[in-house]
């Protein structure tokens, strides 16, 4: 290959690298909410590929593995909750586990503790550090909502409606604030994250979210 020749093949990918979209592949732990909040970020640069799953958080790594071994993608995230339950005594090894085992791993995650409606949550208020029953979240959730018509059932469908997430959208950089500083405030007193179960009420989804906004941004 000649030089000009050369110049203008190296020319041509910078070109479709730089148009190329990127592609997300985020695997959640329920077919609802998460699904329902992530697809409707209608980001230009970006595809989004949402999987989910009934296994345990353990299995949610795994299935986030066997596909990256199918497909190509430029990020990868778990999305799980850490959602204590009496009936399931293996749920905090498995939640704990889950975190460890992504350590080891390229991709990323998203947890929340006790669940997903924490980071919704913080959309409307500043709760840092102390301890809320997931079964508090739609209580809180519809106090602010009704206000604006809109209602979240979080006992049956749990799907965030395009209204719902339009407020959502609107209120993401205050979000990511409040969830980065609660964060932050556990790293200070467990910076090795040794128990994220004892780290409640926390969540990182703030950090893909965060990341689809950037890309927004670009």
């Amino acid at each position: 290959m000649g030089w000009f020749k050369k110049w203008t093949w190296l020319k041509e990918r910078k070109k479709w690298l730089r148009n190329k979209k990127k592609t997300f592949l985020i695997v959640c732990e329920w077919k609802n909410t998460e699904p329902s909040y992530f697809d409707k970020f209608n980001i230009s640069t970006i595809d989004i590929e949402i999987v989910w799953t009934w296994y345990n958080t353990i299995k949610i790594i795994d299935e986030a593995l066997e596909k990256s071994k199918k497909y190509e993608y430029d990020e990868i995230w778990c999305v799980f909750d850490a959602d204590p339950k009496p009936s399931n005594p293996t749920q905090i090894s498995n939640f704990n586990n889950a975190i460890f085992k992504w350590n080891k791993l390229w991709f990323w995650i998203a947890y929340s503790n006790q669940a997903f409606e924490y980071w919704l949550l913080l959309h409307f208020e500043d709760h840092q550090w102390w301890w809320m029953n997931r079964k508090d979240y739609n209580k809180k959730l519809n106090s602010y909502l009704k206000p604006l018509n809109i209602k979240y059932d979080w006992k049956t469908n749990k799907i965030i409606n395009q209204n719902f997430f339009d407020v959502l959208y609107g209120s993401s950089e205050i979000a990511i604030k409040r969830a980065k500083k609660i964060y932050e405030l556990f790293r200070k007193t467990n910076w090795k994250c040794t128990n994220p179960w004892s780290e409640e009420s926390s969540t990182t989804v703030y950090l893909l979210v965060e990341k689809i906004l950037k890309e927004e941004r670009n």
